[in-house]
């Protein structure tokens, strides 16, 4: 799949670059940049359009492809929590499944693995401009919604054990096919480097929406947030 070029400005069907739109927001005298609440004034009221803009694009039905593999020595990895890579054993490992569902409950590593099996070869995109493909297997965020009866939620929220990482999706992306509890990556189990025992992996988001370790999800009405959201970067971080 080709990649965009980042280097060039994002134009929206106005033909405004974002750049354009945030001088004339700036112009209609909206509150000043809070580097305290990075999401509220000029730049909360620019990413709740550009959020708004992009739900409305998007499509649940179009799957995403990724291309030749890159080595997995070569795809990077990312966690929040200083030193080395930390595995927590299976047996110690459990995944909450809550918020407003009918049937709240927890699985096992091996529960999860029971669970019917989707595979994806998705294209990672970076924010800091780079991209890398991996094959990956698990358990579709849908199946799972279906299995503790998540019924017309807006949004999902993804909690991790790494320094307590987490972040939000719309209920559209997270429902999306290719939007996987992930246990495996090219044929293998899961690293610690990226994300064992189990993570969130989807083709419609940006790296850092894609939480690893994954200890929690909550089907909510309300967006939440996230770790690197939360310091100002876009919360919808669409592919």
């Amino acid at each position: 799949m080709p990649l965009r070029d980042r280097n060039l400005p994002r134009r929206h069907p106005s033909g405004l670059t974002r750049r354009q739109l945030f001088g004339a927001f700036g112009a209609l005298g909206l509150a000043a940049c809070d580097p305290g609440h990075p999401r509220r004034g000029v730049l909360g009221a620019m990413e709740r359009w550009n959020g708004g803009l992009q739900s409305r694009l998007f499509s649940r039905s179009r799957e995403l492809a990724g291309g030749a593999l890159t080595p997995a020595d070569a795809f990077p990895g990312y966690k929040a929590t200083p030193g080395p890579a930390f595995p927590l054993p299976a047996k110690d490992w459990a995944l909450k499944l809550g918020g407003r569902v009918k049937r709240p409950r927890t699985l096992s590593l091996a529960e999860l693995h029971a669970l019917p099996r989707t595979d994806a070869r998705i294209e990672h995109h970076c924010v800091e401009g780079w991209s890398a493909v991996a094959d990956w297997h698990g358990v579709r965020l849908s199946e799972l919604a279906r299995l503790v009866g998540a019924e017309d939620v807006g949004y999902v929220e993804f909690k991790s054990f790494d320094l307590g990482y987490w972040s939000s999706w719309d209920a559209d992306s997270a429902m999306h096919p290719q939007t996987l509890i992930a246990y495996g990556m090219n044929g293998a189990d899961l690293t610690p480097k990226h994300g064992a025992p189990a993570r969130l992996y989807g083709a419609v988001k940006l790296g850092y929406k894609q939480v690893k370790y994954l200890t929690e999800i909550n089907f909510v009405d309300e967006e939440t947030g996230g770790y690197w959201e939360d310091q100002g970067y876009e919360w919808f971080a669409g592919v």
